[in-house]
This record gives C-alpha cells, structure tokens and sequence, in this order.
C-alpha cells in the first residue's frame, strides 16, 4: 500500500546555531578532505599526516599485551582487576598518567608529578580543555602567533574566546609585538590569559624557536602574567640535537604542555595529554591542580579515554624504555629524508635570483615547509591546482581563520615516497609558472 505520509523537513538556520559553525575555520579540514577525495590521482603535499610505511596491526596487538602484563604486575595477578582497567571506563586523568610522566623524564627532560598529566582524546581535546578551563568570560583572550595552527583557533572559537594575533619573525615570534598586544588589550579592559605557541618546527612555517628565544619568552611571559600553552607534536622528530622544551626551562609554572602521541605513537589510537601543574587556589583553604580542573571538564566532554587506546600507547612506552625518540628511528630517517628532498628540489627548480620569485623556509626537521610566490592564493587556486595540475597543497590563509588570500602555501612531505615528491614538485611548478604568466588568476 503506498504511503500518504507527508514528512515535512525541519529547517535549522545555520544563524541560529554556535557562531564556531559560520567561522572560516571550521570548515578548514573538511574542505581539504573534500578536495582530496574529489582529486584522488593529485599528489597531496596537504595532509600533516605521519608516514604509513611502518604501520603494522600485529604490533598494535603486541603493545596490548605488553601493557596488560604490565597491568598484572602491577595488580599481583590479578586478572579480574586487568580486565577492569582495560574494557571498563577508566580513571578520568587516564590510565598511563606514570608512563607518560616516565617518557617526559626520558625524552623532554620535564619532571613531573603523573598527578599533573590528564591523558586526553588526541591533542585536541587537551587544548579545547585547556581554553575552556582559561576563558571565564568575554574578556579573557587567547594570544597566538600568526599564522598559527588552524586546531589552535578551532578550539578557541569553540569555546568563544577571542584570538588576538601576534607577528612572526625569523626567530618564530616577536617579542616585542607580544607586548604591544598585551598592552592593548588592557587598554581595551581584555585579559590575555596565554601565548599559545608551537616551539618546535612550528604548523605551518616549520620555524623553531632558539634556546634564547625559548628563555626571553619565558621571561616575557612572567612580565605580562601570561600562561604559555606550549604544543609539541613534532619535537622529538628533528633530524638534529633535541632543543629543550619550554616547559623543561620553566622555573615559574608558566607553561602547560600540551602533548600528543598521534604522530610518534599510533595515530589512530587518537592519545595526547596536557601537563598542566599549576597550582589553583579553590578559597577553601586547599590548593589543587590545575590538571584536577582540566579532568572536571573532561569528565563531562568525553568521560574518559579509551583505556584500549590507551594500552597501545603504553605498551609502546613499555617497549622502548619510555623513548619515542628511539622507538621513532625509523621514522625520523624517513621525515629527514623527505625534508631534504623538497628542500633540494625547490632549489632546482627556484635558483636564487631567478624568476619566478619564490622563497621558503628552510626548517631541519618537522613535516611543513612555507612557500612564498609572487601571487595570491585562496581556495579556488587549491581547487585548479589539483584539477588541471593535479597537485594539492594548503592555503595559508585557513592558519589565520580568515578568507583572506595570501601569496604563501604550506607543503607537506611527511607521508609522501621519494618519486612522489619530485612528481608533485614538478606539478607544483607547472602550476607556479602558469599563475605567474596569467596574472595570478585562474
């Protein structure tokens, strides 16, 4: 019998939903997605995504079983008590809080107490609770170097906090803009409350903060009573002598770390952390953690995370006596590798004092390299590049939430092989010189 039912469809102007969902940056990752979804034969320098070459299930299998026995060593045996800690929701900070303490002792030279790590669903969520737990009101703001990761100020627009934007420099940032906003915003009655910054081949210049640089913005941070929300996805991944992390020079408990695991551990187990020791003064008469307010969030964003997820990272913590910077030898061989394929191959193809005029920065280690060309570039040049060229890559203006067209594009090399490298590098000139020859327009 054939239906008579009407269904009439309930419309939600997207003018009354969360502002964050009209922002240019929240379809920042989704359109890159879609453009390489629509281009599968382009070669994507756009996704900062870690190399595939080493993946292995089994081994995924293996650190399970590592961290269970682990897990039965440190319950006497105890089998019901295992199974627990893995399939039953876990402990809100997480369940490997001591092992990821263990690793930043090893690897970052950061000593801390595991009560000050809470173990978050990727990196991401670290930061979200980070601004959430910062912003108390309108006139709490967010400092970050421009351009900066566009997760950065996802999470800020989520949690309706302002960023202000402070200028890069070859150093990685400029001190002395960062007080002149500081200083503004007081003047507009706003209260910065942190610097986020990425010291390490910074998302998307590949920059890295100097040691000096690293203590004078520290020292500049005490000055201006800021918070430095330092992120570290890549430090461990330079090709040369590990710099020291901002929070291993931290002497005033200005700097909450913000960690992940996605690109030295397993990326699908989404496993990152925040260290966040400050202390918080409750009125009570006792003092907490910071982190112990960062899990009151938690508990009521995602619960918990995934105790399986994390066994795997644990059991890979266990494995390589808490280093993943030996247990990514491999891997670092492979992003070196590749850094010093583009790097030469912009060389070839851009000898200095040729046209077209086309520069880029030179980082030494990282998954990013910034090109700077002689024209403007938006997401309608993305969209030719991989149709006719079949080369994709990612404007620079969606790390600066806006739609303003800039003459710079990030590369990114770290998933790529050899071959596709030079392939993409010769499509990528193909598409530079078009542009050049056409005015720049498509």
């Amino acid at each position: 019998m054939k239906s008579n039912i009407v269904r009439l469809m309930t419309e939600v102007p997207l003018e009354s939903l969360h502002a964050s969902l009209d922002s240019p940056v929240s379809a920042s990752m989704n359109f890159l997605n879609e453009v390489a979804l629509h281009y599968p034969d382009a070669i994507s320098f756009a996704a900062g995504r870690p190399y595939e070459g080493f993946f292995d299930v089994d081994t995924v299998h293996r650190h399970v079983e590592t961290f269970r026995a682990y897990l039965g060593e440190r319950h006497n045996g105890d089998e019901a008590l295992v199974q627990r800690d893995l399939l039953q929701y876990g402990r809100t900070k997480g369940i490997i809080s001591e092992l990821v303490s263990e690793h930043l002792r090893v690897d970052e030279g950061i000593s801390v107490d595991p009560e000050a790590v809470v173990v978050t669903v990727g990196c991401q969520e670290a930061l979200y609770l980070t601004l959430r737990a910062l912003r108390r009101d309108d006139r709490d703001v967010l400092l970050a170097v421009a351009p900066t990761y566009a997760g950065a100020h996802g999470a800020a627009s989520l949690v309706d906090m302002k960023v202000l934007p402070v200028r890069d420099s070859e150093e990685g940032i400029d001190l002395a803009d960062l007080a002149a906003v500081v200083g503004k915003a007081h003047e507009q009655r706003l209260r910065p409350r942190a610097v986020y910054v990425v010291p390490d081949f910074a998302n998307p210049t590949g920059t890295s903060l100097s040691v000096d640089m690293r203590r004078r913005l520290l020292e500049s941070a005490t000055r201006h009573d800021l918070l430095v929300l330092e992120d570290n996805p890549y430090g461990i991944l330079g090709s040369e002598a590990r710099l020291p992390t901002l929070k291993s020079l931290d002497r005033a408990s200005r700097v909450i770390y913000l960690g992940s695991f996605a690109k030295t551990g397993v990326p699908g187990a989404r496993v990152g952390y925040a260290v966040a020791d400050q202390t918080v003064r409750t009125g009570f008469g006792t003092d907490v953690l910071l982190a112990d307010q960062l899990a009151k969030l938690k508990s009521m964003l995602t619960v918990n995370t995934s105790p399986i997820a994390q066994a795997v990272i644990g059991g890979k913590l266990l494995e390589n006596a808490f280093s993943l910077r030996a247990a990514n030898d491999r891997e670092r061989k492979v992003y070196h590798r590749n850094l010093h394929h583009v790097l030469q191959g912009l060389e070839e193809r851009y000898p200095p004092g040729t046209a077209p005029m086309v520069s880029w920065t030179t980082p030494t280690g990282g998954f990013f390299v910034l090109i700077s060309v002689p024209f403007a570039l938006d997401d309608a040049s993305l969209r030719h590049s991989a149709r006719k060229h079949r080369v994709l890559w990612t404007p620079v203006h969606h790390f600066y939430a806006d739609r303003r067209p800039r003459q710079q594009m990030r590369l990114s090399f770290s998933h790529l092989l050899p071959k596709e490298i030079e392939d993409g590098l010769d499509r990528l000139s193909e598409f530079i010189h078009e542009q050049i020859e056409i005015g720049g327009v498509c």
